[in-house]
């Protein structure tokens, strides 16, 4: 009331309120919803416990299954295929199984080789994701896991194929009379008298060589070692990191080059036709190339100029640049970002925080590595401090005043698993500190879709549009199902509330019919109903309902302390919503995903409520 004081009453009143985000009233009713689908584990025998675990291994993962059970096939296949093939040879005769075995490891090699490019062709990814209807039965968003799984194939191959020759079928052919050499001459040549003849020769130095190079790539890609994870002696520790990663990956080329000529110069097959590691690599080699090219075209071809640059507490540079000319994208999607001040080579993925409404693009970048603190640094030194009423550390407003900026190229947008979001007539979205950049983009997309429905009905209420044909609520409906979002924003520091004030407000003061639901998470403070946040707890109630303001995050959107208990987030959302296909996006540390997915994997198995778990790689 303004008065200056408060009564002792009304103290006790907030000092002794129940936690805002209680869910007790639910119980109940999610009670009655798991009864029905709920059997005493007890009275089940293994058998019928088994068969369930499978049904639902196999409804969560079909799409990885059928995949990998082609995969798999195919290499099994091509491998039985040259193992047949060589058993009727004479060379079989000299060498034994090994030369099967060594031949077979080869196929699936050359296949493996050429199939380990498909998941890393970005571009492809994105028009495949946006254009097709593929998405139903491929896993686009494991790309990179198959990358890596595939990997693992071609290290199998490369076991099979170089033990068997080196260990096995060189010392056979050396050993051998010269009666059993005899069949052998045409392939060899007179009988070799050294190991050394087979090293020497250019099917066994580029043999050896692509060895040696795809050992270094595979280890340095190792996530302890790619994260630097691993506590190692600081000369050696200048050696892993992403850097160490990104460039020894780039000895792909070198390798590539060397198995064609490795696969021209063959010493058991004579004829250009049965030499077929080229036939593999061809298309593969060709789609890759253009990749990369499209890429370095785009990203030069489309120049941004830098609009604004902000630096917010917790480490964080929020860059908003011109638009280029054609660049379409949806929230969820993410872009690379180089800055030629920084490294004119290194190029890295940021998720894309404006929406496609806006006439800017914009990126938040946390700053956790050696790349990202340089590019803070380049960017600050043309930064002041805000003036009155601004939010960040530092600022700077490209408004006319010709500022300096560092250039910056952008490549994109490519394809994420957050982009999939209105598919879902209900989405849940959880962000844990910078991983909330793709999510903000969602909501502002939300926002602005609800901004153009209010401007169409005010529209067509007052009648200006009448002569314009209002468009089909059956494709609105289509491209936008999203009726209704939760967002979880867990965040350590409280300054990490700065970063997204604006969106925060906008949506709170915009959603009259609450779509959106969102709660911030401020888990350095003890949580909600225990007596050490009691004061914070009875102030931030005074001040949001004296002023609309949160004291914590200094937006309309009030704030929770210590961690959500996410059982309860989803049991709520069950209840409130049974029956319906929920889609639960998540970005940020890894360390949550096994409690989201499993907790998502439940609620489906248990409840009329599906939901579909989607994360950020």
């Amino acid at each position: 009331d303004n008065l200056g004081y408060i009564m002792i009453e009304s103290l006790e009143t907030l000092l002794l309120q129940a936690p805002a985000q209680s869910v007790r009233g639910d119980s109940k009713a999610l009670s009655m919803m798991l009864s029905t689908n709920l059997r005493n584990e007890n009275y089940r025998n293994p058998i019928e416990r088994g068969y369930d675990s499978m049904k639902y291994f196999i409804q969560d993962n079909w799409q990885r299954i059928w995949v990998l059970a082609v995969w798999i096939g195919i290499c099994a296949g091509l491998f039985t295929y040259k193992y047949i093939q060589y058993k009727n040879r004479a060379a079989y005769d000299v060498m034994g199984a090994c030369v099967s075995i060594a031949k077979g490891g080869a196929e699936t090699l050359k296949f493996n080789m050429a199939l380990i490019l498909l998941p890393v062709c970005r571009n492809t990814i994105t028009w495949l994701r946006n254009k097709t209807k593929l998405g139903v039965v491929v896993p686009f968003d494991d790309n990179l896991n198959f990358h890596k799984v595939i990997a693992f194939g071609i290290t199998i191959g490369v076991g099979l194929h170089a033990i068997s020759h080196l260990a096995c079928d060189f010392p056979r052919l050396l050993a051998a009379t010269e009666e059993e050499y005899e069949p052998m001459e045409q392939y060899f040549g007179e009988q070799p008298t050294s190991y050394w003849w087979f090293v020497k020769g250019v099917e066994g130095w580029t043999g050896i060589t692509m060895v040696v190079l795809m050992a270094i790539a595979f280890t340095l890609a190792t996530p302890w070692l790619r994260r630097g994870r691993l506590n190692l002696p600081k000369p050696l520790k200048k050696l892993t990191g992403f850097n160490a990663f990104w460039y020894t990956h780039h000895l792909f080329i070198i390798v590539y080059g060397m198995l064609i000529v490795h696969g021209i110069k063959l010493y058991l097959t004579k004829e250009w036709y049965k030499k077929t590691t080229w036939m593999y690599l061809a298309v593969p080699m060709l789609l890759y190339a253009c990749e990369r090219l499209t890429r370095a075209l785009r990203s030069t071809v489309k120049p941004v100029s830098i609009l604004k640059v902000a630096v917010y507490p917790g480490n964080v540079l929020a860059l908003h640049m011109s638009k280029p000319a054609g660049f379409k994208y949806k929230s969820g999607q993410y872009m690379f970002v180089n800055c030629k001040a920084v490294s004119p080579f290194e190029w890295h993925p940021f998720s894309i925080t404006s929406s496609p409404g806006d006439d800017y693009l914009s990126v938040h970048i946390r700053t956790l590595g050696d790349w990202t603190r340089q590019l803070k640094t380049v960017f600050s030194e043309v930064c002041r401090p805000p003036a009155n009423g601004k939010s960040g550390l530092l600022r700077a407003d490209n408004q006319g005043n010709n500022l300096d900026f560092p250039t910056v190229l952008i490549d994109g947008p490519y394809g994420a698993p957050a982009q999939d979001y209105k598919k879902y007539d209900v989405v849940l979205l959880v962000g844990l500190g910078i991983g909330a950049t793709p999510m903000i983009s969602i909501l502002k997309d939300i926002v602005n879709n609800m901004k153009t429905k209010q401007e169409e009905e005010a529209a067509l209420e007052s009648g200006v549009n009448s002569s314009v044909p209002p468009p089909s609520p059956l494709s609105k409906k289509s491209t936008f199902k999203t009726t209704q979002a939760y967002f979880y924003w867990v965040t350590r520091e409280q300054g990490s509330f700065d970063w997204f004030k604006g969106v925060m407000n906008e949506v709170a003061e915009t959603d009259h019919d609450n779509v959106i639901e969102m709660h911030n998470y401020c888990t350095s403070v003890y949580e909600e109903g225990d007596a050490r946040s009691a004061l914070i707890t009875m102030l931030q109630s005074l001040n949001h309902a004296k002023n609309g303001v949160d004291v914590v995050s200094g937006t309309r959107v009030k704030s929770h302390f210590a961690k959500p208990n996410w059982r309860s987030v989803y049991k709520r959302i069950a209840v409130t919503h049974s029956g319906q296909r929920v889609g639960v996006f998540y970005c940020g540390a890894p360390a949550l995903v096994p409690e989201l997915k499993q907790l998502a994997a439940d609620f489906t198995h248990k409840t009329p409520t599906k939901f579909d778990f989607h994360k950020e790689n």
